[in-house]
């Protein structure tokens, strides 16, 4: 498996030096991912607190028409590991229902007929979490605590099939703008405390109420002091 445009983006310009072996794990976790599950076609690996989705998928798994049928019919709540990772969710009821079944068809039909989603959990907090795609609808069917292990992933809260459209690699595309967003705030910020002689947290706190009571978001208005700065 080979990462995404927009996850090969984020890793090469903006994780590089704050994390360089973030690039390597994944690669990593896809090589052990496809060893066990040789019907692995993507994997997805969402971290929570920074809000960033990284994601590989191989080579033969279409994505134009992932594209084309990714909100054709709506899909199931791909947060279920994160909202609870000790819930398993009845989603092969959900595709049962005649208001998925459009939905299920068509991710199946564009290479993906089965998804594994997994939590990441450090001290009893999620703190992220695995999805896995395959080709064939039976693929992680008894190798959820396989995965788990390998991938450092927890099997209790495993959900299949919560993700049939593959929702994680939109994430993933969003990336780089996010990094750049954060890169922008954190610089907006130092102006600002430089500036008015003030901490980073003060400086941080005086930009998002300067920002709220603009009507913009944090985002613009640290652009907007950079901008300033630069001239």
């Amino acid at each position: 498996m080979d990462f995404l445009p927009h996850t090969q983006e984020a890793l090469d310009e903006y994780l590089s030096l704050a994390d360089p072996e973030l690039e390597r794990s994944l690669m990593t976790m896809g090589d052990s991912a496809a060893r066990i599950i040789p019907e692995c076609v993507g994997l997805s690996l969402t971290l929570y607190d920074e809000d960033l989705t990284f994601t590989l998928v191989a080579s033969s798994l279409p994505l134009a028409e992932i594209d084309a049928m990714q909100y054709l019919d709506g899909g199931p709540c791909v947060q279920a590991v994160h909202d609870n990772a000790h819930r398993v969710e009845a989603v092969e009821e959900l595709l049962d229902e005649d208001r998925w079944a459009l939905f299920a068809q068509a991710s199946a039909a564009a290479g993906v007929a089965s998804s594994l989603s997994l939590p990441v959990v450090e001290r009893g907090r999620v703190v992220g979490g695995i999805n896995l795609y395959a080709s064939s609808a039976d693929a992680f069917m008894g190798h959820h605590n396989d995965l788990a292990s390998a991938l450092g992933a927890s099997a209790s809260g495993a959900v299949t099939n919560a993700d049939l459209a593959f929702e994680t690699r939109l994430r993933a595309e969003r990336a780089p703008q996010q990094l750049r967003d954060q890169q922008a705030l954190e610089v907006g910020i130092g102006i600002l405390a430089a500036r008015e002689e003030l901490d980073v947290e003060a400086a941080r706190a005086r930009l998002v109420l300067a920002a709220a009571r603009a009507g913009i978001s944090v985002v613009q208005a640290a652009l907007v002091i950079i901008n300033i700065h630069r001239t």
